[in-house]
């Protein structure tokens, strides 16, 4: 899939935000890449590029202090290669690229790995 359908399949999850969490997405940048950073790896405890889907590196809306402003942007980044090897069809790309969008924003929002994975199942 070429990189620039990828990025609207990441645009079109955000879009499908419901307006109660849209709204309160702020000071965060969503980005796609093709491959995490030896960097990014470390951070989420990984070794192998294959198994990270997405990554949000910042500070949780539920973590934040009073007067948090003037900093850089949390970040959440989408690893394309990884979605799409892991896929069988487009169809399974878009669901993936979904998942992995709500699961990084659960973490934006202040959900830890296991409330994310519990909620998943709940909703499968």
């Amino acid at each position: 899939m070429r990189r620039e359908h990828f990025e609207r399949l990441v645009e079109e999850a955000l879009a499908g935000l419901p307006s109660r969490f849209a709204s309160r997405l702020e000071n965060v940048s969503i980005n796609v890449a093709d491959w995490a950073t030896a960097e990014q790896l470390s951070r989420a405890g990984l070794n192998d590029p294959h198994r990270l889907l997405g990554l949000y590196e910042g500070i949780p809306l539920t973590e934040r202090p009073r007067g948090y402003y003037g900093v850089l942007p949390d970040r959440i980044t989408i690893f394309r290669i990884p979605i799409e090897e892991m896929s069988a069809t487009d169809d399974d790309i878009r669901h993936q690229v979904r998942e992995t969008v709500m699961h990084e924003l659960g973490h934006y929002f202040g959900m830890d790995e296991e409330r994310l994975r519990r909620n998943r199942k709940d909703h499968h």
